[in-house]
């Protein structure tokens, strides 16, 4: 399907940045995930060919696009493997609020390196014992003369190893009435005294991305590391959740048309009772029920994507991609798998690993129920 929102432009990028892939990552893709993390050295090539944060001005280190180029670039990383979320993580997650809300001088200091891979960044919200409530928090970060002493603890953090740059959820108002009045927005940097890291976890799926937990002890940083406003951390979080919510929902549809497409061609090729296996009636139902769901959802998130692109507020309807893209991408997973047969369940056949790293998708960005929540409050039943 061509997309509404992209010019030859695009799709002259989508081939250069595929033949890339094709390269770089393909062959290396399932070592990656034995080795259970992405080198830092593709991160260093990502950014050496203009592929990281590439909606950057100029004066930054990016090449000033919109963000069409980021959409291809969810798209096309996403097709070799869901182990990829964490340079989506860094380009249109963690760096825009660097360059939301940052400072020239923090701006300076740190975007161009980002651009390059020369930095990783990280965003740590996610505690042991507070995932999508983010006002209750339990990481402070109290001002002692010229730094802020901060304690914590972070788990689930994608990038989470490899981090130079780690953006913290934390409270310089414990006391704040209401709590969510009392987060604030620091950034960590690697060498900072009193910040460790954890566990590198082991996860069902996503094998090769590296997640971690951070540890904050009486960790001094900077006043100047100081990221926007105090007590205007949780607005900030909420203002940037659309973008994040909508790479989730790419990265969904993404998985679910290449699932589509390996299964179509898989049950073309495999025999059984005398004829291939695209010729019962039933792998042929199950197959155009998937494809009209997929298609539908394109569809749906296609101008979704044009209107973020144009400036407008669509939380509700992002919200609405998040939770349904993501739950059909499991849905597709199971369903293909079934079609694979006993291959499905074989490590060597892609479909085996989409269904390990599908199913977390409904959990981070906000669960899939605090989306429905949002919808429900946003179409007027609170």
């Amino acid at each position: 399907m061509k997309h509404p929102y992209l010019s030859e432009d695009h799709e002259i990028f989508r081939k250069s940045f595929r033949k890339f892939l094709e390269k770089e990552a393909v062959p290396n893709y399932e070592r990656w995930e034995e080795e259970r993390i992405i080198p830092r050295s593709f991160w260093v090539k990502m950014g050496e060919q203009g592929f990281l944060c590439p909606d950057l001005g100029e004066d930054y280190g990016g090449s000033g696009v919109d963000w069409g180029f980021t959409v291809i670039i969810n798209e096309e990383l996403e097709r070799v493997g869901s182990g990829f979320i964490g340079f989506g993580l860094h380009s249109d997650i963690t760096v825009p609020y660097i360059s939301a809300y940052g400072n020239e001088s923090q701006k300076q200091r740190w975007l161009p390196k980002c651009t390059t891979g020369e930095i990783i960044t990280a965003i740590a919200m996610t505690e042991p014992g507070t995932g999508s409530d983010l006002a209750n928090i339990k990481t402070t970060a109290i001002l002692d003369g010229d730094h802020y002493i901060l304690n914590g603890q972070k788990t689930f953090i994608t990038n989470g190893i490899h981090s130079d740059l780690v953006i913290v959820a934390c409270k310089t108002d414990p006391s704040a009435a209401p709590k969510h009045k009392g987060v604030s927005l620091v950034v960590v940097e690697r060498d900072t005294p009193g910040f460790s890291r954890g566990r590198k976890l082991k996860k069902l799926g996503l094998h090769s991305q590296d997640t971690a937990e951070l540890i904050f002890e009486d960790c001094r940083v900077p006043k100047e590391n100081l990221l926007g406003e105090e007590g205007k951390g949780f607005t900030y979080l909420m203002e940037k959740l659309q973008q994040e919510r909508l790479v989730v929902a790419i990265c969904a549809q993404t998985a679910s048309e290449d699932m589509l497409a390996d299964t179509i061609e898989y049950v073309k090729g495999r025999e059984a009772f005398g004829k291939s296996v695209s010729q019962f009636q039933n792998t042929q139902f199950k197959i155009a029920e998937m494809a009209t769901e997929i298609k539908m959802g394109r569809a749906f998130l296609d101008q979704l994507i044009a209107k973020h692109m144009a400036g407008e507020q669509v939380v509700t309807e992002v919200s609405m991609a998040k939770w349904r893209l993501t739950e059909t991408a499991r849905k597709i997973s199971i369903e293909c798998m079934q079609l694979h047969g006993g291959y499905g369940f074989m490590e060597e056949y892609k479909i085996a690993r989409r269904y390990r790293d599908v199913p977390v998708a409904s959990i981070y960005a906000g669960t899939n129920e605090i989306m429905k929540k949002i919808i429900a409050k946003n179409l007027g039943l609170y």
